[in-house]
């Protein structure tokens, strides 16, 4: 086997790999996607003076409001449970 019949084949394996890696990362995505699905919907009353503070939080961050409210409660219960 020469050196061009060696590199084809390590090729062909890291194009494989690569297959492999892409088929791994829509399954995981695809189980995210499932999961976000499962969220719990609520409904939510808010003054619409909080309601503008969060809406310009969330713009700073990058993050749709439902986003950043999401956000907000996940890290209140984290400092609460190093709190205790």
């Amino acid at each position: 086997m020469n050196d061009l019949d060696q590199k084809e084949r390590a090729l062909e394996e890291r194009a494989k790999r690569l297959e492999e890696l892409e088929q791994e990362i829509r399954e995981k995505e695809k189980a995210l996607k499932q999961r976000e699905k499962q969220k719990k919907q609520i409904i939510l009353r808010l003054a619409p003076s909080l309601w503008q503070e969060i809406s310009a939080w969330a713009n700073d961050d990058f993050r749709s409001i439902n986003a950043q409210i999401e956000y907000i409660l996940t890290k209140a219960v984290k400092e609460r449970k190093n709190d205790k």
